[in-house]
C-alpha cells in the first residue's frame, strides 16, 4: 500500500467532516470569486461619477461577502479541529491495542520503545491534515472556479487557464516522488537520532566517562549528518519547485498584463472587467502558491502516515476464538515434534521437542546460554508460536485455545522485565477488582514485599519511575513475583526470578513459591541452584534440544 493511498484510507473514515469542509470550501470559493465582479460593477459606476443607491447596495454586498467568508473559514477551522481530536484518540488507542498484541516475532528484531515513538507522527498528521484539508482544498477550488470565470471575460483566458493547470501538473508529477522519498529518509534518521538520544539517557551513567561520551557524539554525529544530507536534498525538491513557482507568476502575470491592456485597447474589455481579472488573476497565482509551497506539508504528512503504517502492518496475535470464560481445574501441556525458527535466523532454536508436563508439576530447565530455554519457555506461556510441531492444552491444539483464557490461569516473570510507571499496587495488581485485600497480603507476605512496604510513607501507593528506577533489583524483582502469584494461577513460568536477591532471602521465597500447599505448576530457568533442590523434574537442553528427562 503507497503512503497516499494509506492516507486516503485513514480520511475515509472522517469522509462525512471532509464532505462538510468541501461544502464549506466550494461556497466560500464562490463567494470569493462574486467579489471580483462586485468590485468590478463599483468601478463602472464609479467612472459615472454618480453616488447612486446601487453603488452603495454593492458595497453593502461586498463587505457582506468579505463577512461570510471569514464566518465559512471559521466552521471549516472548527471541523478540522473535530478532526485532529479524532484522529489523536483514534491513533493513540491503536497504539496502546496493538503494542501488547504483536506477535512476539515481529519484535524479534526491533527495539519496542522506538516504534512506540511513531506515535508522535500523529501530531505531524494532525496539522498537516487540517492545513491540506483547508488550504489545499481552497486552492484547487479557487483555480478551477477562477479560470471559469476568466473564460467569461474572454477565450483567451481559458488557454492562459489550460496552461496553468497543466504547469501545475507537471511541478507534481516531476516532484512528487523524489519529494516523498526524501521525506520518507529524513524521518528515518530523525528516530535513528531519538532513538540514540534515548539510549544515552537510559544509560547515562555509562557516557560520562570522558571516552564513551566521546562516542556517543560520535555516533550522534553520523546520524545527524546523513539526516542533513537528506534534509538539503528533500529542500533541493521544494527549492525546484518554488524556482518554478516563481517562473509560473512571471509568465501568468505577463501575459495577464498582456493580453488584459490589449483586450482594453481594442475595446474588447472596459476598466472595470480588466481590474475584474487582474483581481481573479491574482486570486489564482495565490492558489497555486499556496499548493506549490503546501508540497511539503503533503510530504511530512504521508511520510507520517507511512511511519505509523509500519506499526498497523505488524502481525497481531491472532483472538478471534470465544470469548466465553472458562475455568481449567487442572491444565496439562504436550508438546510434539515442537519446533521454531526466527526470521532471518539461519538454523532452528528449537527441533523436535517432545514434552509432557501435568498439572502440580515443578520443571527446572537447564543449559548453557542459547540451548534454548527461554524460548522453550516463551512457547509454553504463549508469547511464541511454534512455526512447526504441535502444542497441546488439555488435549485441544493451542491454536483453538483463546490466549485471553489461558494467559488468565498463568503467571510469568520473562527475563528483562521490570515495574511500569504507575504504583506499586497497580503494578502488582493492574487494579483488578476481583484481587481481595487478604489475596494481597497473601502474595506480599511470600516474596517478603512487606517489610520494604512498611518503610515507604505511601506504602502501597508509592510511584515507581520508569523501569523501576528507584528501586533496588531485589525489591523490583519482589514486585514482579507478587504480581505472578497474587490472581493464584495454574501455571507459573519464570525467567531468572530470584536471581538479583541475597541468597538467604531468594532461597527462603523459593521455598515459599514450591511449597505443598501451592498447587500451580512450575517451569523455571534460573542459575539459582536451590531451584534444583525444590522442582520434582530437570530438563536438560542443548542446542535447541532436549537431551535429559529427570524425575526426581
Amino acid at each position: 500500500m503507497t503512503p497516499l493511498q494509506r492516507y486516503f484510507k485513514l480520511l475515509k473514515l472522517d469522509q462525512k467532516d471532509i464532505y462538510q469542509i468541501f461544502f464549506y470550501a466550494i461556497f466560500a470559493g464562490l463567494v470569493s470569486l462574486s467579489l471580483p465582479l462586485g468590485i468590478q460593477a463599483i468601478i463602472n459606476f464609479i467612472q459615472s461619477g454618480r453616488v447612486t443607491v446601487s453603488w452603495i447596495v454593492l458595497v453593502i454586498l461586498v463587505v457582506i461577502g468579505v463577512a461570510l467568508v471569514g464566518i465559512l473559514s471559521l466552521m471549516q477551522l472548527r471541523i478540522t479541529e473535530n478532526l485532529q481530536q479524532k484522529l489523536f484518540v483514534r491513533s493513540s488507542f491503536e497504539f496502546a491495542a496493538r503494542i501488547p498484541r504483536i506477535q512476539f516475532e515481529e519484535l524479534h528484531d526491533t527495539y519496542p520503545p522506538e516504534l512506540a515513538n511513531r506515535f508522535f507522527d500523529t501530531m505531524t498528521i494532525q496539522k498537516g491534515t487540517s492545513k491540506l484539508l483547508i488550504d489545499f482544498s481552497a486552492a484547487l477550488l479557487q483555480i478551477l472556479f477562477g479560470i471559469l470565470l476568466l473564460s467569461l471575460y474572454h477565450p483567451y483566458f481559458i488557454v492562459l487557464g489550460i496552461v496553468m493547470l497543466l504547469f501545475l501538473f507537471l511541478i507534481f508529477k516531476y516532484s512528487y516522488f523524489s519529494g516523498l522519498e526524501n521525506s520518507l529518509k529524513v524521518s528515518k534518521y530523525k528516530y535513528k537520532i531519538a532513538g540514540w538520544l534515548q539510549e544515552m539517557a537510559r544509560n547515562n551513567y555509562s557516557f560520562r566517562r570522558e571516552l564513551n561520551y566521546d562516542f556517543a557524539l560520535q555516533k550522534n554525529d553520523k546520524f545527524v549528518l546523513e539526516y542533513l544530507n537528506y534534509r538539503e536534498s528533500l529542500f533541493d525538491v521544494i527549492k525546484r519547485q518554488f524556482s518554478q513557482l516563481i517562473l509560473f507568476k512571471i509568465i501568468v502575470t505577463a501575459s495577464l498584463l498582456s493580453i488584459g491592456g490589449y483586450l482594453v485597447i481594442v475595446q474588447e474589455m472596459n476598466i472595470g472587467q480588466f481590474v475584474a481579472a487582474e483581481i481573479i488573476i491574482l486570486l489564482v497565482i495565490n492558489s497555486v502558491e499556496k499548493i506549490i509551497l503546501g508540497l511539503e506539508t503533503l510530504y511530512d504528512v504521508l511520510t507520517a502516515v507511512e511511519k505509523i503504517g509500519l506499526i498497523t502492518d505488524l502481525s497481531m496475535e491472532d483472538d478471534s476464538s470465544d470469548d466465553t470464560p472458562k475455568y481449567f481445574s487442572a491444565i496439562s501441556l504436550q508438546a510434539e515434534n515442537l519446533g521454531i525458527k526466527f526470521p532471518n535466523s539461519p538454523s532452528k532454536i528449537l527441533k523436535n521437542i517432545n514434552l509432557k508436563i501435568e498439572q502440580g508439576e515443578r520443571l527446572l530447565i537447564e543449559g548453557e546460554n542459547g540451548s534454548g530455554k527461554t524460548t522453550l519457555i516463551r512457547i509454553l506461556s504463549s508469547l511464541l508460536q511454534p512455526s512447526e510441531g504441535s502444542l497441546y492444552i488439555n488435549d485441544d491444539t493451542f491454536s483453538k485455545i483463546n490466549f485471553k483464557q489461558y494467559r488468565s490461569q498463568i503467571g510469568n516473570i520473562i527475563h528483562g522485565e521490570t515495574p511500569f510507571e504507575g504504583s506499586i499496587l497497580d503494578n502488582i495488581t493492574f487494579k483488578n477488582s476481583n484481587i481481595t485485600n487478604q489475596d494481597m497480603k497473601w502474595a506480599i507476605e511470600g516474596v517478603q514485599l512487606s517489610e520494604y512496604l512498611k518503610s515507604l510513607p505511601n506504602s502501597l501507593e508509592t510511584q515507581i519511575f520508569p523501569e523501576g528506577k528507584q528501586l533496588s533489583s531485589s525489591n523490583a524483582q519482589k514486585i514482579l513475583l507478587a504480581r505472578s502469584i497474587v490472581n493464584k494461577p495454574r501455571i507459573l513460568f519464570y525467567e531468572d526470578p530470584t536471581d538479583a536477591m541475597d541468597e538467604k532471602v531468594a532461597n527462603e521465597i523459593i521455598d515459599f513459591i514450591t511449597s505443598e500447599e501451592n498447587k500451580w505448576t512450575i517451569i523455571v530457568s534460573s542459575k539459582n541452584p536451590h531451584w534444583k533442590t525444590k522442582c520434582t523434574r530437570i530438563l536438560t537442553m542443548h542446542k535447541g534440544q532436549i537431551i535429559s528427562d529427570t524425575q526426581k
